[in-house]
């Protein structure tokens, strides 16, 4: 028996599958579900994950497939954004000074926004370092042919961003399993970077549907047909912001691992897990090539690992694929939003988010009421409604996070 719903099943447009049995489907994300749905360009159906919530034309939480056209607002402004997760050898008893951990930690990761971004933001590199500026090289020649096409991109900030954590619902948490076995787990994107080549690429799609006089119901949801220019352009620029994205991750999770090297001496690495859920790709399905745009989804192809994180305070999971095909293998790629920033600041308290995180070092302060646990989806509902879509491998509970 399937474990998903079909919702708004009918001919004007691809069936809606919803992995929702057990949690909360908001009437505005129904919507824009309808009108994803709707677009001639989408494939066979839209499967939506347990922790889907309204977003920017298309539901976060939601996997798009596409013949002959992708929309870069479903894919989002965060290209790339994603996970990753480190074991290491060490334990819960080794672990002292909390405190003083999460300061180290604090000051090796950049993190946070001041200066309204400028030059003395405290979430940007002032001195670049020598392993961050090595793999900026890297990336270079990909982001001056990005440049070379469209120069206005150029005002972004590139490798001062490359190993830094970022803003919002971003983190770096120590984590420990049901074994007490030390994990590190962070999450963040393409920072500036990928957020300047989402914006200039929406905009642009918009004034294409303009020029040709294509109507669309939320003109988020515009897009670049293939075989054009802009398309080509745009998937090469989603798919280098997908690298730095994930070279982002990796550098970050190097700064940390050096941090619990110095506090606790030596240890060994074990089971690396990193995943996307904010990207666009080219996969088979359904005996079709298609792009799967996957705004809020986890890849979960069968034995494929991947990263489902709580909100602060909450537990989070390593899973394992099943390789579902109706979810076009995906899963979820968190708990999901339960209210918007604005209503979480409005309903909860200083004293409600220290209850809420008590027993985890972290911030306490008014700044991050919005990502308190309140504000998110039960994590537990969200697993249970994606039984078949993965298995829980780990179990895991923050001790330490870091939020920008």
């Amino acid at each position: 028996m399937a474990n998903y719903t079909v919702i708004y099943d009918d001919p004007q447009r691809v069936p809606i599958k919803c992995w929702t049995k057990g949690v909360a489907l908001e009437t505005e994300a129904e919507k824009q579900l309808v009108n994803v749905a709707s677009l001639p360009f989408v494939y066979k159906h839209v499967a939506v994950m347990p922790d889907v919530h309204a977003g920017m034309g298309a539901t976060i939480g939601s996997v798009i497939p596409t013949i002959g056209a992708v929309i870069p607002a479903a894919v989002g402004v965060d290209i790339g954004c994603g996970m990753m997760a480190q074991r290491t050898s060490l334990r819960k008893g080794g672990l002292k000074d909390l405190p003083a951990l999460r300061h180290q930690i604090e000051r090796a990761v950049p993190h946070g926004r001041t200066d309204n971004g400028g030059a003395n933001d405290r979430g940007r590199w002032g001195k670049i370092p020598g392993y961050v500026s090595v793999v900026w090289q890297e990336l270079l020649p990909g982001y001056e042919k990005i440049v070379d096409n469209h120069p206005a991109i150029k005002r972004a900030n590139t490798d001062v961003h490359l190993g830094t954590l970022g803003t919002g619902n971003h983190f770096i948490e120590i984590c420990l399993d049901l074994k007490d076995c030390v994990w590190v787990m962070l999450h963040s994107g393409s920072r500036g970077v990928g957020g300047k080549i989402g914006s200039y690429f929406v905009k642009k799609a918009k004034d294409e549907m303009k020029r040709w006089f294509i109507d669309l119901p939320d003109w988020n949801l515009a897009y670049f047909p293939e075989g054009t220019q802009l398309f080509s352009d745009y998937v090469f620029a989603a798919n280098w912001a997908q690298k730095y994205a994930q070279r982002n991750r990796e550098l970050m999770m190097k700064a940390v691992l050096k941090v619990l090297k110095k506090a606790y001496g030596k240890y060994e690495l074990h089971d690396e897990v990193q995943c996307h859920h904010n990207y666009l790709s080219k996969e088979n399905h359904f005996n079709k090539n298609v792009w799967v745009t996957r705004k809020g989804a986890v890849r979960a192809r069968k034995g494929e690992m991947g990263i489902i994180p709580g909100s602060m305070g909450a537990k989070s999971f390593i899973v394992r694929g099943q390789g579902n095909r109706d979810s076009f293998t995906s899963c979820s790629h968190g708990a999901g939003r339960l209210m918007s920033r604005t209503a979480a600041k409005n309903k909860f308290t200083l004293k409600d988010h220290k209850a809420a995180t008590a027993g985890i070092e972290c911030r306490k302060d008014s700044d991050v009421i919005d990502e308190t646990p309140g504000a998110y989806k039960n994590i537990d509902d969200v697993i249970d409604a994606q039984k078949d879509l993965v298995e829980v491998v780990h179990q895991l509970r923050q001790v330490l996070c870091v939020k920008g």
